[in-house]
């Protein structure tokens, strides 16, 4: 038979012999939001991707389970009396009053990310005191011939010191103590970078954040590498006595292949760069340009020697799993080139490096370390801090091209 029920101040008409039951089904099992989530998604836990044509299943396929919900979706939804309480009934969103509560994804992306490849190319060399000094030979006595018992006089070499002060990096969180209390714990979704990011597919790994301590010294240690690799770059103790010289400045303008800025890069300028390294006494073994630049190299690749895209990166390894992105054949060999974030893409202005890195070096009195600071009112603040420099022990020996259109 017929009955009237009113639910949440609403009638509703119903076919049942059991009034009680009746309220049960309708008021329990129609709008609790578990048996809702059931209905739609069965026994999947929060947060599983049920449809993805990028990641591989068990069976190593793509998976789509669409099919099995829209069938748990259908049996659910059958028993439910459509005409009931709605998510804007109680207000939207976060209102005060909202009766829906948010769910938010415990996975954070980073979308200022930056690769970080020289960081880990550039050997790391310890350093006593706040200067770092090396000494070079500027010139050699020069080697003679002479007649049977000949006065025999020496040639002197002619020996130059040089110094770079130590500079100081730091990375500065602070966290407060309700945010330390309240935050749930995280997960920063393709974060930590293998091989310095530079490998295809998944090259940045999960980190887990249980706190918001734990967030603030992760996310600071990536701002310091960041910060590292800008300086190996484009530092300048002249326009920010902070800071250390980068390899722009060093270089100056030593075995530079100037283009002026109105001209596209061509293999003779790569040819011609490289062999102005070589005698100079220079052997390049990495080559480093902004990612116009070696997408340019490319092209130049394929439509000058009739390479295959996938020929380009064979006949070279390099250091901690970087791959190379490129491989180009010069006089000193098969040098593997990678691209910065560093480095402009502006045209007019782009550059392309060859380096010789047995003569690059980071000299560090002290690599990273935390240390926490003075407490401040209701909050823990820290820091992160390393004392290095960069030292480029013969310019002469690198070379590069510079203002490529």
């Amino acid at each position: 038979m017929q009955e009237t029920v009113n639910v949440n101040g609403e009638n509703h008409v119903v076919e049942t012999g059991d009034m009680k039951s009746e309220m049960t089904r309708v008021s329990a099992k129609g709008y609790n939001a578990n048996s809702c989530y059931e209905h739609s998604f069965g026994a999947l836990g929060d947060r599983t991707p049920y449809v993805n044509g990028w990641m591989s299943g068990a069976d190593g396929k793509s998976f789509d389970l669409r099919n099995f919900l829209g069938q748990k979706a259908n049996q659910g939804y059958a028993s439910i009396q459509q005409k009931a309480l709605g998510p804007e009934a109680g207000g939207a969103g976060t209102a005060g009053f909202a009766m829906v509560p948010i769910y938010v994804d415990p996975r954070v992306v980073d979308l200022s990310r930056k690769y970080t490849p020289m960081v880990e190319m550039i050997p790391r060399v310890t350093n006593l005191g706040t200067t770092a000094d090396y000494n070079e030979i500027t010139a050699k006595g020069a080697g003679y011939t002479a007649n049977p018992d000949a006065p025999l006089p020496e040639n002197d070499d002619t020996f130059n010191r040089q110094s770079k002060d130590i500079k100081y990096l730091y990375s500065v969180g602070r966290v407060l103590g309700p945010m330390q209390a309240a935050m749930p714990a995280y997960m920063l979704e393709g974060f930590q970078p293998t091989g310095a990011g530079m490998v295809g597919g998944s090259v940045f790994s999960p980190a887990g954040v249980p706190n918001a301590k734990q967030l603030q010294v992760l996310t600071k240690a990536r701002a310091m590498k960041e910060l590292e690799e800008n300086l190996i770059f484009n530092g300048d103790s002249s326009a920010d006595a902070t800071q250390f010289d980068g390899l722009i400045v060093q270089q100056s303008t030593t075995n530079q292949n100037d283009l002026g800025g109105s001209t596209a890069l061509t293999w003779d300028d790569v040819e011609d760069t490289v062999q102005s390294a070589f005698d100079d006494g220079g052997r390049p073994k990495l080559a480093v340009g902004s990612s116009a630049v070696i997408t340019d190299l490319r092209k130049i690749m394929i439509d000058t020697f009739n390479f295959r895209p996938s020929d380009l990166t064979q006949g070279a390894e390099l250091p901690f799993g970087v791959p190379a992105q490129l491989v180009i054949h010069t006089m000193v060999g098969a040098i593997p080139c990678i691209p910065s974030m560093f480095l402009s893409n502006t045209p007019g202005a782009k550059q392309l490096w060859f380096l010789d890195t047995d003569f690059i070096e980071m000299r560090v009195l002290q690599d990273m370390t935390y240390e926490d600071l003075a407490k401040t009112n209701d909050s823990n603040k820290f820091m992160l801090k390393i004392y290095e420099c960069l030292i480029v022990r013969a310019p002469q020996f690198n070379a590069f091209i510079d203002n490529i259109l």
